[in-house]
């Protein structure tokens, strides 16, 4: 039933694809390491281009000097951040990148918009599931807008003689 009711929901609402792609957290980057990161990629491709003995070392020196300029920079920026958030001020940034981290820590597969009847965009929750529930109770109470299979009179009876008729157990007798 599980997956009846995903694939019903996936073909009336749509499926959002989710993406592969994990952001890096560059938000401290400056431009010395954006120039030490850029050196590093210039010996990147000249290292595909041309895996010479030259290129190798080149490449091996630079991913070593980006590493340790990124450490480096990456603690002294962690370091003013912790010591910014001892303050007063830094109390309400404390409750920012809670709200941050929990927002970007949240299901996938969780809905975050839905189209209502009238076509409108939902995005609160409890409007979100009050649309799931109508739709539900319209889906499974048989007010959706299929019609039902009419039977027209061509058959005849002698077509009608193989369906055996249902029975509860209680009316059989041993």
């Amino acid at each position: 039933m599980a997956t009846c009711i995903r694939k019903v929901a996936s073909e009336k609402c749509g499926v959002s694809k989710e993406s592969r792609s994990e952001t890096k957290d560059t938000w401290w980057w400056n431009d010395d390491i954006q120039k030490v990161i850029k050196e590093k990629k210039d010996c990147f491709r000249r290292l595909y281009l041309d895996r010479s003995a030259d290129n190798i070392e080149k490449y091996k020196m630079e991913k070593k000097a980006a590493k340790r300029a990124v450490s480096e920079v990456r603690g002294r920026t962690y370091k003013d951040v912790y010591q910014r958030l001892d303050t007063k001020k830094g109390e309400r940034d404390i409750y920012k990148m809670a709200k941050i981290r929990e927002s970007k820590t949240r299901d996938v597969d969780q809905v975050k918009c839905i189209k209502d009847g009238a076509n409108q965009l939902l995005v609160k929750d409890e409007e979100i599931k009050h649309r799931w529930q109508e739709y539900f109770d319209k889906l499974f109470n048989g007010e959706n807008e299929i019609s039902t299979i009419d039977m027209d009179d061509s058959f005849d009876d002698t077509n009608r003689r193989f369906v055996r008729r249902i029975r509860s157990m209680r009316s059989r007798r041993p």
